[in-house]
């Protein structure tokens, strides 16, 4: 199963992404985790030690060079567009109990939308994972979706959009469907998230017509308890954890998938 988890910087996307991980392995499924978020933050949430030591793919400049063949770097001149990634999973991930990591990163200099070896690297990666990898992986990405392509959309069994009571965080989940309708990605649904209250499932429910809701997760105060001692938050929010556990639940009952799968990763 493949799902990946977007929305507006701040919404919880990478908490939400970190209760999902942990409770596939709980329920003894594999899982690759994906961090694909420039700011990566989802080693932390998974409770992976010393998460600032972890240098992102695409900062490895030696390894991007290698595999498209080309000059870390430089811009402008031929590369491969197609580079061997089957390997990397298993060479570069880390292991935390019964889930792997990938810190993917992303191209934050200017011209980050370009097709430039860092970015065919990461993109070949995703594709990849999408499509030949047997365990279940959850990519938490940016805002946006850029790195899904045509190829790998119809693959993507699930596209959850986290979002806010707010207008940009409504903003955003519009966004990203437009994006994803562009590519042919239709499974497509959405988590509030910090709510405080009926009103504001109400308010999301009026702004988001025609958008399926997973569920709706309350403002809890001890997820920021959680990051300010650097802890998961599952750790600390084990009410959370049952609600995204049953969210979970849904989307292993809509896959097919068996619960009773083996908790050994390869």
């Amino acid at each position: 199963m493949k799902i990946a988890v977007s929305g507006k910087g701040g919404v919880g996307k990478t908490t939400l992404s970190a209760f999902i991980i942990k409770a596939f392995s709980d329920r003894g499924h594999k899982v690759l985790a994906i961090d694909a978020d420039p700011d990566a933050n989802l080693a932390g949430a998974l409770g992976f030690d010393h998460p600032e030591t972890i240098t992102p793919i695409s900062e490895m400049k030696d390894l991007i060079g290698e595999r498209t063949e080309s000059q870390p770097g430089s811009y402008g001149t031929f590369f491969k567009l197609n580079p061997q990634v089957s390997d990397l999973p298993e060479k570069l991930s880390l292991k935390k109990d019964h889930i792997r990591l990938m810190v993917l990163g992303g191209v934050k200099k200017g011209g980050g939308g370009c097709i430039c070896p860092e970015s065919v690297l990461l993109k070949t990666m995703i594709t990849h994972l999408i499509l030949a990898r047997d365990e279940v992986v959850v990519l938490d990405m940016e805002a946006g979706i850029e790195h899904l392509g045509r190829g790998t959309a119809s693959a993507v069994d699930k596209l959850i959009v986290v979002v806010e009571p707010g207008k940009r965080s409504i903003e955003t989940a519009h966004h990203v469907q437009n994006l994803a309708r562009d590519i042919g990605l239709k499974n497509i649904a959405l988590v509030g998230n910090k709510i405080r209250g009926d009103q504001d499932i109400a308010f999301l429910r009026k702004q988001l017509p025609g958008f399926s809701f997973l569920g709706f997760l309350p403002y809890d105060n001890q997820i920021i308890e959680a990051d300010l001692e650097g802890k998961p938050p599952f750790e600390k929010e084990q009410s959370l954890a049952v609600q995204v556990g049953a969210i979970v639940d849904q989307l292993i009952a809509e896959k097919g998938l068996n619960r009773q799968a083996t908790k050994s990763v390869a």
